[in-house]
């Protein structure tokens, strides 16, 4: 397979993204040495295909830091020092501080950008890494005005040949960036999964898509994000003082429902909530309005594959799928996501053959 990048590339830290990144550039053919804290660790990765284990004599032209954020900064400045003919990038979820870190300890930062690839799962470790985890997703390079277009470009080059789509940001406004559409969220969703503790088990049973789409990232790791968060803490408490606000306009309007005006308060967060959610880009990153389409899928073998084939065949482009099962039930339901102009051609192909279209 072709590739832009050149090896050798040296990935310290192989958990998720460490993992994924040399699990990707391997699949083109690129030589990928890896190194970490744990033996085992690095044995592990090289045996899911991330590389080979780092050795002496090594020269890399690019180095890769992903480990945990609170030891970035010391990790890049040892790599920098160590690898004086390399680039070195980090893919941290903060950047600004560590790019102040750098400085302070005066690192060649010249050789040095701060990244963030817009990735994950849940899970974490060698074992979750995938190949493709960066495919189609924004990956943020964090430049400054110390490294030249020369210097830069490889961090151009692995970015697109994982697939992902190369972003510049400043340092700052990126960890304010983030602290709005990734930690944040990921604090309400542990909010959320908190209540959780304290329902009786009837409710629980009850839970449908709705929950668990708000949940989903709250089983992440929570080591992890004490770090995260502690390094972006001032714009993530920015954010969340705002939401705070709105928390207290919405008690308010429900302590007193039937006061004057209390139930426009309610539409008028539902509304700019919707309104916000229609602003996120969709495929391809173009912004787009979808329509829902929810399709009855019996738990038999070879449902789901059908249905989507059917799809496929009345020559509608699917945006995306989603199941939902309720407990108990011997059905699910799929909810497409399609364009608005193909609505009715998928209804009457789906009818005419023998879908049941619940919603």
């Amino acid at each position: 397979m072709t590739h832009r990048l050149r090896g050798p590339v040296r990935i310290v830290g192989t958990g998720l993204l460490g993992s994924s990144i040399g699990m990707g550039l391997t699949r083109l053919g690129v030589d990928v040495t890896l190194a970490d804290v744990s033996p085992t660790a690095v044995r592990l990765a090289a045996d899911y295909g991330a590389g080979r284990p780092a050795g002496i004599g090594d020269a890399p032209a690019l180095v890769v830091v992903a480990v945990p954020p609170d030891v970035t900064a010391d990790v890049v400045a040892r790599e920098l020092d160590t690898h004086r003919d390399a680039v070195v990038i980090d893919v941290a979820s903060v950047k600004a501080p560590i790019l102040a870190d750098l400085r302070a300890a005066g690192a060649d930062v010249s050789r040095y950008l701060g990244t963030h690839p817009m990735a994950g799962r849940e899970r974490s470790g060698a074992l979750a890494g995938r190949a493709d985890l960066f495919v189609g997703r924004p990956w943020v390079i964090a430049d400054h005005d110390a490294i030249s277009y020369v210097q830069g470009s490889v961090v151009d080059d692995l970015i697109l040949d994982l697939g992902a789509i190369p972003i510049e940001m400043d340092p700052t406004e990126h960890d304010r960036s983030v602290a709005t559409v990734s930690h944040v969220p990921q604090l309400v969703s542990t909010l959320m999964g908190a209540r959780l503790q304290e329902a009786a088990d009837e409710a629980l049973r009850l839970a449908g898509q709705g929950v668990r789409d708000v949940t989903r990232v709250a089983g992440s790791d929570p080591g992890l994000w004490v770090q995260i968060l502690s390094a972006n803490a001032p714009a993530v408490a920015e954010q969340l003082r705002a939401l705070r606000a709105d928390l207290d306009r919405i008690v308010d309007a429900l302590d007193d429902v039937d006061r004057e005006g209390a139930r426009r308060t309610l539409a008028d967060v539902l509304a700019d909530g919707r309104a916000g959610v229609e602003r996120l880009p969709g495929k391809h990153g173009q912004r787009s309005r979808f329509t829902r389409i929810a399709v009855r899928v019996d738990d038999r073998p070879g449902q789901l594959a059908r249905l989507l084939t059917d799809i496929g065949d009345a020559n509608v482009n699917m945006e995306d799928v989603r199941l939902e099962h309720a407990e108990g039930a011997q059905f699910g339901v799929a909810e497409i996501l399609i364009a608005p102009e193909t609505e009715q051609r998928l209804l009457e192909a789906l009818d005419a053959r023998g879908w049941a279209v619940v919603s």
